[in-house]
């Protein structure tokens, strides 16, 4: 059986990668390849729970709590998903990981980066995404996009995206090969086509998956 692909789409909230997301499943759908749609947080029952207290408990969350319980969810999702899905020669999307927590526990909440890098090696236990797809927006427009009705994550002051986006755009220059960056300024069509490009063009490197 040959091993599947793991494909991440990251960036700052309302940029758009959740459509993309989406809109990858079908097309890859239509090409006959057997297509795991998940997310972080929020994968599975302990996944839900924990997704649940980060985006929307009304009371204080500590950033090393909210670190550890993204990893948390992390290091469950990879062992009980992800891997097994892999391993099956499936195609996993997943709609945020251990670059989200880069990014935003990381620069934005100002926790040590090398730990984490550290911390997110334990939670994965070697498995890294083939590609990561990251859709830049400029930070003023992503909250236009993600309205008024924000979670605990989203309400955050309109600094923190900024250094949200500032991450990503680093981790993208110190990560060229596996993250990919995308204008998600355009039309959604533009934005899915050159999105479709890039993961066709994995697929051709990994040859017949």
């Amino acid at each position: 059986m040959k091993k599947g692909l793991f494909i991440t789409f990251e960036g700052v909230d309302g940029c758009g990668k959740t459509t993309q997301l989406t809109k990858t499943k079908e097309f890859l759908e239509s090409k006959g390849y057997d297509v795991v749609v998940t997310r972080e947080p929020g994968a599975g029952e302990i996944g839900n729970k924990i997704r649940e207290m980060l985006l929307h408990y009304n009371g204080n969350i500590s950033d090393k709590c909210e670190m550890f319980l993204f990893l948390a969810d992390r290091a469950q999702h990879i062992e009980n998903l992800i891997k097994p899905s892999v391993d099956k020669g499936k195609v996993v999307l997943c709609d945020r990981h251990t670059d989200s927590t880069l990014a935003y526990q990381g620069f934005a909440r100002g926790q040590d980066i090398e730990l984490l890098n550290k911390l997110n090696k334990i939670a994965v236990n070697g498995i890294i995404p083939d590609l990561t797809l990251l859709y830049d927006l400029d930070t003023d427009i992503a909250q236009e996009r993600v309205g008024l009705n924000k979670d605990r994550m989203e309400s955050v002051n309109i600094e923190f995206h900024k250094k949200v986006r500032n991450g990503y755009l680093s981790l993208q220059k110190k990560y060229p090969e596996r993250i990919k960056l995308i204008n998600a300024n355009n039309s959604i069509e533009k934005v899915f086509e050159q999105t479709k490009d890039i993961v066709l063009q994995l697929i051709q490197e990994k040859r017949g998956i």
